[in-house]
């Protein structure tokens, strides 16, 4: 099945995954519609030819125009959303102000619920759809020094886990997609929340702060088995093309050896092995 006429939104189109996500679906025959959250970056995308909005997750009142802008284009038919838009926010979790973790919230998850439920309605119309969300390995296991952004992601699991049970039976289908590290601007935008948002020089965790700014600042790839973009992409071709599409798609070595180191050890043994990775990370 290629995409045919069938519409599809994708969040967080301005680089990395969203941009290649959008690409490819596009360069397959999907009626992509990207979004992203500057107007400067929406600009970008429409002079590349993309169908665009402007979505600014942390505003309802966004959220609702870029809905009612996307009724307009699609008729009320859309085939999948997928959400990819989001960030990380780094700091210990003793070092979280609440409007800080209430600000990694609103993204990766009230916007992106808010977003989803707005959808949905046009999906069970015309009895069929997908709602692919773009998780991470850290939500499925937690590193130290990422608090707020695995608990995000946990919230996100659980939402899909039980959307997934919700949606039984009415041809649309919840799917996560779990990423490990792929090269994005990821990193960039978490160290500039990380030095936003986190008192390094009065923390007890001023070394392994210092020392996760050299890991955020290193050029390149920092993390062993990091991938391009594309191999999200596969995933989710599948989960949009595969009836039924799988709960979840795992991408990169590291997500398929955490997800089956959890489920095959010990609470204490594995964060022995988490312990031992996050320390790494400091050297």
């Amino acid at each position: 099945m290629s995409g045919s006429w069938r519409n599809v939104l994708i969040t967080g189109c301005s680089s990395g995954i969203g941009l290649c996500v959008a690409s490819g679906l596009r360069a397959r025959g999907y009626q992509v519609i990207a979004s992203a959250r500057k107007r400067t970056d929406v600009e970008h995308l429409r002079q590349e030819g993309f169908q665009c909005l402007q979505l600014d997750l942390d505003d309802p009142d966004s959220i609702a125009a870029a809905v009612e802008a996307l009724a307009e284009l699609t008729g009320k038919r859309l085939f999948a959303l997928f959400n990819n838009a989001g960030y990380g926010q780094p700091g210990a979790v003793e070092d979280l102000r609440r409007e800080v973790l209430r600000a990694q919230f609103e993204t990766n998850v009230f916007g992106t619920l808010d977003l989803t439920n707005r959808l949905l309605p046009w999906m069970r119309a015309a009895g069929e759809g997908r709602i692919i969300q773009n998780s991470s390995v850290l939500g499925l296991v937690a590193l130290s020094y990422r608090g707020a952004y695995n608990a995000s992601k946990y919230a996100l699991e659980g939402l899909y886990d039980t959307l997934r049970l919700e949606l039984a039976g009415s041809g649309i289908y919840a799917v996560l997609i779990e990423p490990g590290p792929i090269r994005s601007r990821f990193r960039t935008n978490a160290l500039t929340a990380w030095r936003r948002n986190i008192d390094c020089e009065n923390s007890v965790h001023r070394e392994q702060y210092l020392a996760t700014e050299r890991r955020l600042s290193r050029p390149g790839a920092a993390v062993p088995f990091t991938l391009d973009a594309d191999a999200v992409l596969k995933k989710v071709i599948l989960a949009l093309e595969r009836t039924p599409p799988r709960p979840r798609y795992f991408v990169t070595f590291p997500t398929w050896l955490f997800a089956t180191l959890r489920r095959l050890l010990s609470a204490r043994a594995l964060d022995r092995i988490l312990l031992r990775v996050s320390r790494g990370e400091q050297k």
